[in-house]
């Protein structure tokens, strides 16, 4: 029997975490946190109440580590479109469009996890606040890191609050995509798309 140190048992454990974020994510989205009891999620999961505690402290735990998990596959989505646009010789604009792009599709591939994070961030009593707090920036800070190399080469305006911008272009991404799978369900990936791209192409390139 593998131990959960050994490659073996660390490849079932993040099986394991994975179908409980899952689970939780799932049921709070249809019923809120404060109604959502551990024995559902575990229910849900497939799982034993106990394989829940040996993974995760508590419910509030596991709920800070599903945002932090989340969140950083975001992260990395944003990141890798990113540099791949910078390995193809591409502009920062071409690297922004790209990561709007990252951005929907991670949010159609999760939009239970969307919704709740979107949720979460106005809330102000919450005792995984800090850490929420934390991980957004880093998804951020992948956007700030792509308009400061704008600016440093002149593709941009030096006259872009970098910070404002970023954050404007992570909500932009995150609002209007979950109005369209709310609303405007019938319209397609690439639709949508092509409408932030056409918006950000005539925001933030400075073209003429």
């Amino acid at each position: 029997m593998e131990s959960s140190s050994s490659p073996g048992g660390r490849t079932r454990r993040e099986a394991t975490r994975q179908k409980l974020y899952e689970a939780a994510v799932t049921l709070i989205a249809e019923q809120g946190f404060s109604a959502t009891t551990v024995d559902e999620i575990a229910e849900r999961a497939g799982v034993a109440k106990g394989t829940v505690y040996y993974n995760f402290a508590s419910k509030s735990v596991l709920f800070e580590e599903l945002l932090r998990h989340g969140v950083g596959l975001l992260t990395a989505s944003l990141r890798e479109a990113a540099e791949r646009t910078a390995r193809e010789g591409r502009g920062k604009v071409d690297a922004l469009d790209a990561m709007v792009l990252a951005g929907l599709v991670f949010i159609e591939r999760y939009p239970s996890f969307t919704q709740l994070y979107v949720a979460e961030l106005w809330r102000t009593n919450r005792a995984w606040q800090s850490t929420l707090m934390v991980v957004r920036q880093e998804a951020v800070a992948v956007v700030e890191g792509v308009l400061r190399e704008g600016i440093e080469n002149g593709e941009f305006s030096d006259e872009i609050d970098v910070p404002l911008t970023a954050s404007a272009l992570v909500g932009m991404v995150l609002v209007a995509a979950l109005d369209w799978q709310a609303f405007q369900s019938e319209r397609s990936l690439d639709d949508v798309h092509a409408a932030l791209s056409r918006l950000l192409q005539g925001r933030v390139s400075g073209r003429r």
